[in-house]
This record gives structure tokens, sequence and C-alpha cells, in this order.
């Protein structure tokens, strides 16, 4: 970031995306299916593009919704689907022509009953609150699953489309490779096969209905957060929706709740022409990122705490007043430390989960805490067994993703939840007095003080697919910045599953490298327990690794 960079500082006119343009183009542009760019292509978070360069149109939802119908029919999954979309321009266009195909193929539909926007989080606790209620039923249990038009913090011409099975959570690659292999072959095939009805037949007909996302989702919330103790604290917090999804659930949580929660900007516009600029001066509503979070940290004095979420709610940034945005890794920390201290509920067992590329004070936490540690490969896919059956507490990512166990050690959401994330934050200072950036610094006093950095490497697509096939044999390295190696991984140790990547560990330091999914580079996560200059020339030495493995 140079002097001149407008990254932090209030978006400009020109910033803005044609709102107009962009849904016209949703509706007019047809996808290239030779073209690999303008296939449907599902990434940890389902497909997402811009119909401004035929990724994200008419054509794919409509194919991918009957690729998803297709797969239900054949897993026997006819219990309700729940549909809910944030407030990106294209999540409306994209959610009718959902609808229509599901209608059409007599899909048992759920959508909002207010006609409004529905967080993730707020999809999979619908799905596990269903399936919850006719488990123990006698007879076929009709299970039920989800789909969130949504393509989360994402810049506003960007569209987004993942769904969620019976679990409740991300799909899996076995589940999602499948679904847009069949959905590129309805659009290669030019649609035939894809039932459609209009979409006012499709909202009235028999088997589509609403449902209450909010009320069912606020109404639980004491179950997994002690709201009584943010209550009787008075912790003064300030909710940034960012423009997204939350926007109705914040207002909603004050008043149900009683508690002294500002909706510190609740408007809504598909340009998100009230939002800061990211570190490379695009509008992205990355609740994780300084740039983005500029205005809220402003106003970081006026409350106990302040807490953002991106557009769809999955993800969660916490300003305190004494340290401004903390980072994710720190907060990770900061929860794990506490919820496993103070959840008397949650099984003896129950692990740690955490990302390969998540901060190693998290590996030191859970030593003190006693506690088994299961690190897996990025994506929150992973967590979603664990947290599914309890034997995961707390599954966090280091891009600010996490979800947690119900007071009482019952699984809550297997997706990501930024809501309770925030409201945690405030609890935490509610019950012992002090921010968790306060909490975070007493955390390294007692396991030393880590540097943690991601930066970007450029590689071929060539070069990226043998990143991703690495085996250890292939790293001829044994020493990373002075110190032996102690381990070189390219499958998770927590469940054997491959990194798509390599990550090479020292006493005092690592470095993970993967290939990005839609650029052409790799991405380096580093960390020190040693200090910034040690920090760089792991940085340093990364570079020369990975290069040698690739062969340059």
């Amino acid at each position: 970031m140079t002097d001149r960079s407008r990254a932090g500082r209030p978006a400009e006119p020109a910033d803005l995306v044609d709102v107009a343009r962009l849904v016209t183009a949703y509706y007019s542009v047809r996808p290239d299916p030779e073209d690999p760019g303008q296939r449907v292509a599902f990434g940890t978070s389902g497909h997402r593009g811009s119909s401004f360069n035929g990724a994200f149109n008419d054509d794919h939802i409509a194919a991918t919704t009957q690729a998803i119908c297709d797969y239900r029919a054949r897993h026997n999954i006819d219990g309700p689907l729940f549909l809910g979309k944030d407030t990106h321009a294209l999540s409306e266009p994209a959610w009718a022509t959902a609808v229509e195909v599901f209608a059409a193929n007599e899909v048992v539909l759920l959508i909002d009953a207010a006609d409004r926007y529905t967080p993730t989080p707020a999809i999979s606790h619908a799905i596990l609150r269903h399936n919850t209620s006719v488990a123990g039923s006698s007879g076929h249990a009709s299970r039920a699953d989800g789909v969130v038009v949504t393509p989360s913090h994402n810049p506003p011409p960007d569209g987004g489309f993942k769904y969620n099975p019976p679990d409740g959570g991300p799909a899996g690659s076995d589940i999602t490779s499948w679904i847009q292999n069949t959905a590129n072959g309805y659009i290669k095939a030019k649609m035939a096969g894809v039932r459609r009805m209009p979409l006012r037949r499709a909202r009235s007909a028999d088997t589509t209905s609403t449902y209450d996302f909010l009320g069912h989702y606020v109404d639980d919330l004491p179950s997994v957060v002690d709201l009584d103790s943010i209550r009787s604290a008075g912790v003064r917090i300030g909710a940034d929706p960012l423009g997204g999804a939350s926007v109705d659930y914040w207002a909603a949580i004050a008043e149900r709740h009683r508690l002294d929660l500002t909706v510190v900007n609740p408007l809504v516009d598909p340009t998100w022409r009230f939002m800061t600029l990211d570190w490379d001066e695009k509008i992205r509503m990355d609740c994780s990122s300084p740039s983005a979070m500029a205005s809220l940290i402003g106003r970081r004095s006026e409350f106990d705490v302040a807490t953002g979420n991106d557009a769809d709610a999955d993800r969660h940034g916490i300003v305190t007043p004494d340290a401004g945005l903390m980072n994710p890794n720190h907060f990770l920390a900061v929860a794990i430390g506490y919820l496993f201290d103070r959840r008397d509920g949650w099984p003896e067992t129950a692990a740690v989960g955490k990302t390969l590329v998540s901060s190693s004070m998290i590996d030191r936490v859970a030593a003190a805490l006693g506690r088994r540690l299961l690190e897996v490969p990025v994506g929150f896919k992973w967590f979603v067994p664990g947290l599914l059956d309890a034997s995961v507490g707390f599954g966090g990512e280091e891009s600010a993703g996490a979800s947690f166990l119900r007071r009482d050690g019952r699984v809550w959401s297997t997706d990501k939840d930024g809501l309770i994330a925030c409201l945690l934050a405030a609890e935490i200072i509610a019950t012992t007095g002090s921010t968790p950036s306060e909490h975070y610094r007493t955390l390294t006093e007692r396991h030393g003080e880590p540097v943690y950095a991601r930066i970007d490497a450029p590689a071929s697509r060539e070069q990226k697919a043998v990143l991703a096939k690495l085996s250890p044999d292939q790293v001829a390295a044994t020493e990373l910045a002075g110190e032996p190696i102690t381990v070189k991984l390219t499958k998770a140790p927590g469940n054997d599953a491959p990194l798509g990547g390599l990550k090479v560990v020292t006493e005092s330091g690592w470095f993970a490298a993967r290939p990005s999914g839609t650029e052409d580079v790799y991405k380096i996560y580093a960390e020190s327990f040693r200090g910034s200059e040690h920090l760089e020339q792991i940085q340093t030495e990364a570079r020369s690794v990975v290069d040698s493995a690739l062969g340059e």
C-alpha cells in the first residue's frame, strides 16, 4: 500500500457497479461451455463469478439448480430445501431462477417468510433443526438440505451459489464435483432437460412455502451464547452488517434479547457505496480487513466491542477500543481458550479444530487446555462431521470463520457463524471484564508472540497442478530459517486429507504453500514466534523450497 493508495477511504462514484447492466448481463449473456472460465466451478464455498464475464448467469444457476434436484433424487433427499439469499445485486435474480427450477421439479421449497435476506448460519441452523426433529420419528425421515445464494465477501459485481447437504454444512468435493459436472452437461446441451416454470407460478406452487429463518435463529441464540450475562453487564455493542444479510438479525437480537446493541449501519445498497475500499482499492465486504472495516474502526471508542460481518454473515470481525480490529487468528485463539475453559456442558473429549494455515498459537492454547487438536486442510467442510457429533467443540479457520457447540454440548451449526462469534466477544467482556484483545495479550505473555502473514507468488496453471500434488519426498531442504525442519506435510494430520499443497514446520515457525483456485498464483502463509525478521527469512526460503519442488 502506497501513500497514494485509496485503501481505507470511502468509495467514489467511479468505484460503483452499474446494477442495471449487471442484472441485464445475468439474463442476456450465454456462457460458452468450451471456455473453462465460463463453466460452473465449485470452490470451497460454492460457484462464484460475475455476469459481466459470463461466469455467473441465468444458465449457470438454472443448470446448477437442476443438478441439485437430480442429486437429491439420486440420494433420496425428499424433505424441504431451505433457500436463502444475501444482498448482492445478482443474488435476487439468481434466487428467482432457483425458485423457478425447484418448483418445476416439485421440490418442497421453504423461502424467507419476510421475503428478506438470510445469513448462511441461519440456513445451517434451519437444516439441522428440521433434521433433528425428524431423526427420532418412525418410518422414513424426510431429510432437509439448503442453498444460499451468496458470494460471501466478494465485490458487488459477483454472484455466488452454495449448496448445503443434510448435514447442514458446506458440501464436500464429492458432492460439488458431481453437481458442477452435471450442471455443465446441461449447459453444453443448451439447457435440454432443465425443468422450469414462471416465477409467479413457482412462488404460488403447492410445494413452495415460507419459513421464519430470523425468528427461529434469534430465539434460539441463548442456547449457544450467554446473552443474560451480556445484558446484565450492559455491554455496549456496535454491530455493522456491512450492508449484508445480517442487518435484520442484529436489530431483532437487540430488541428480543434487550441488549445495548446499536446497528451501526442499517443501509442495504447493492453498490455498497457506503464502504471504504479494501487493500486493492476494490469494494469488498471483508470484515477481517482493516481497510474494509476502516469506518467501524474509527468508531471503536463508542462501544465496548464493535463487530462486523460479511455479506452472508458467515465471518466475523472484532473491534475493541484498546486494539482496533483484531487479527482473525488472535480472536480464534482467545475464543478457544475461553470456551473450553467455561463450557462445562461440552464433552471432555471434544477437540479443537483449526485449518493448517491458522496460527500455531491455537496449537499452544489447545495443548495448555489438554485438548486434542484437529488440524485439517483449508475449508470449513472438514469440521462438519465433528461439529455434528460434538467430537469437535470449536472449528475455526484463518479467514475469520468459526462455529462452536451449544452451551450444553449439542450441535448449533455446521457452517461458519459470524453472528455467534461476534456475540461471544461481548460475552467474554461481560463475564471476565476484559476485552478479547486484552485476553490475547495474556496469551502472548504465556505462549510467545507470533508474527503471521500471507503473500502471493506467480505460478502457471501447470505449476499449480504440481504444487497441489507434491509429496514430502520432493522437498529436499532439511532446514528453514536456521532451524531444523521437524515435519513436512502434504496431508492433514487431523484427518489425513490431502492439503492440495505443502506445509513445512520448525520449532518456532512454519510456512504453507497452496495454489490459488482463481488466480495464477500460489499463496504462502507463514508464521514465526521469533519476530518479523525471522518471518521474512521464512518467507524468502519458502519461495526457494517451493520453486525447487516445482523444478525451477
